[in-house]
């Protein structure tokens, strides 16, 4: 093939601090709001049952809308679809700062996950055709995979704060001046190359196939969390989630232009980096929710402290990503980074499995952060980087939806798993120790602190297999100058290792 010129926009690194600058916004709200929850419920009167769906219709809507809002980025454009996504994520955050009652406060949440759902994808799109130099890219990408990684820790510093010292509804409020300086930005200096535009129409079957099988599966697992795997609702969304996915890969396999056109997914090193991503999201999100918990329930911090007690993973994944990943990604293959990332990850897991009544946060907590920070920052990077790495200009936003798909059912799925693990553990263990306890409340906290070492122990073995699938699958080497991805194998990959003109 015929090497294409590539597209060089001067003021892509202006417009990497507003693309950045929207996808933390998008990142932190996904923790901001769990930390306000408990006072938005008194102050809307929500009740037990429907607290959840506070969480939940952010992450459905986000979550089964994903795939979509990457192909329309693709269609019609990725800087308008992203100054769309911001004036439109911006506006349900104002409806959900203003709420009256619980029917507001859900509808804003659900409009704020559709809206992240066109966001997300043409962010990371922009960054794949703006930045084709390996090692401008490898930079952008150290920055976005930062962002990408800490912003949910940030989100929960932010949520301390805003919660603490002002009022729930900041916690809504504080994404308008991100939302309106990310659009004015965006407007004023982001340019992407016409050509990589896609002018196929919009797959409507692929459209109401991939976003119903994705709600299911995502509302599956939320059900099994609150009533049981067994149960009739549960096993009816997983079975509905399987069929209707299964009918989205038919109809993708057949239709002239597919939502998700199969050779994305099916070249090998793409597979690998949404399975493990999906995999070492799983971990990360049932760790923030444990956690968050333990620090203020069992150790009795403040939401303020708590924020500022994840700051340490925060500085650990931003130093994997921006000076280990970053500088190494374009000297050493993918899989080096992403599989010792991960089990580097794993380790400092695994100290967190030691928590207990009186663990010295210095001494156990504190490494265990620097060691899981610094692992999923040089793991996130090229991961992020790879997943668009190689595609065919066209595809770019769909690639990337992929990537923010598999993150934020893994995401759904973490949540749901691992707090089902951690309430059987701890009944369990109230249930044998009681005879021999000092007194009820020193029970619940050993039993509550048992059960969250049981998730963990099990976040542990997640990332290890994250660690064993990256090095199994990902087989690119580096990136060389002007080239496509080194070493691409798999099926499709002949047809998807275009010049990296507009990855």
């Amino acid at each position: 093939m015929p090497e294409t010129a590539q597209f060089v926009d001067p003021r892509r690194w202006k417009a990497l601090i507003f693309i950045a600058l929207a996808q933390l916004m998008v990142v932190l709200d996904a923790t901001i709001v769990n930390i306000a929850l408990p006072s938005a419920q008194a102050d809307l009167g929500i009740s037990d049952g429907n607290r959840q769906w506070v969480i939940t219709a952010y992450a459905l809507a986000f979550g089964g809308l994903l795939l979509f809002g990457g192909r329309v980025a693709d269609l019609w454009g990725r800087k308008q679809t992203f100054i769309v996504g911001l004036i439109g994520f911006a506006a349900a955050s104002a409806v959900g700062g203003a709420a009256l009652n619980t029917g507001m406060l859900l509808g804003a949440r659900a409009l704020q996950g559709a809206f992240g759902a066109l966001l997300a994808p043409s962010a990371l799109s922009l960054l794949a055709v703006m930045f084709t130099d390996p090692k401008e890219r490898a930079k952008a990408f150290g920055v976005f995979g930062a962002i990408a990684g800490g912003g949910g820790a940030v989100g929960l510093i932010l949520g301390g704060v805003l919660t603490e010292y002002m009022d729930w509804r900041w916690t809504f409020f504080v994404n308008i001046p991100f939302a309106i300086i990310a659009a004015i930005g965006a407007v004023a200096v982001i340019r992407e190359p016409v050509e990589s535009h896609n002018s196929s129409r919009l797959d409507i079957p692929g459209v109401i196939l991939a976003t119903t099988g994705l709600v299911s599966l995502v509302y599956g697992f939320t059900r099994a969390e609150s009533d049981g795997w067994s149960a009739g609702p549960t096993v009816g969304l997983f079975v509905a989630a399987a069929v209707l996915l299964l009918a989205f890969v038919v109809v993708e396999s057949r239709v002239k232009a597919p939502l998700l056109p199969l050779r994305v997914v099916a070249d090998r090193n793409r597979g690998g980096v949404y399975a493990s991503l999906a995999l070492a999201v799983i971990g990360m999100f049932g760790l923030f929710l444990f956690l968050t918990y333990y620090m203020q329930v069992v150790k009795g911090y403040s939401p303020v402290k708590t924020g500022f007690a994840f700051l340490p993973m925060v500085a650990g994944m931003i130093t994997g990503s921006t000076q280990i990943g970053a500088r190494l990604m374009t000297r050493v293959p993918a899989r080096l980074l992403m599989g010792p990332g991960f089990l580097v990850a794993s380790v400092g897991m695994l100290l967190l499995t030691q928590i207990d009544l009186d663990t010295s946060y210095p001494a156990l907590i504190l490494p265990g952060f620097l060691l899981l920070g610094l692992g999923m920052g040089t793991a996130f990077m090229p991961a992020m980087s790879l997943a668009t790495h190689g595609v065919q200009p066209r595809d770019a936003g769909v690639a990337s939806a992929m990537v923010n798909t598999s993150q934020q059912v893994g995401g759904a799925i973490g949540t749901a798993l691992l707090n089902t693990i951690a309430a059987s553990a701890t009944t369990e263990y109230a249930k044998s120790h009681a005879a021999g306890a000092p007194s009820r409340t020193a029970l619940q906290l050993q039993s509550m602190v048992h059960g969250y070492t049981s998730a963990i122990w099990w976040a542990v073995g997640i990332l290890a297999l994250a660690a064993v699938i990256a090095i199994t699958f990902v087989n690119a080497g580096q990136p060389k100058g002007g080239g496509a991805v080194a070493g691409s194998s798999g099926e499709g990959a002949a047809e998807d290792a275009v010049p990296v003109m507009a990855h």
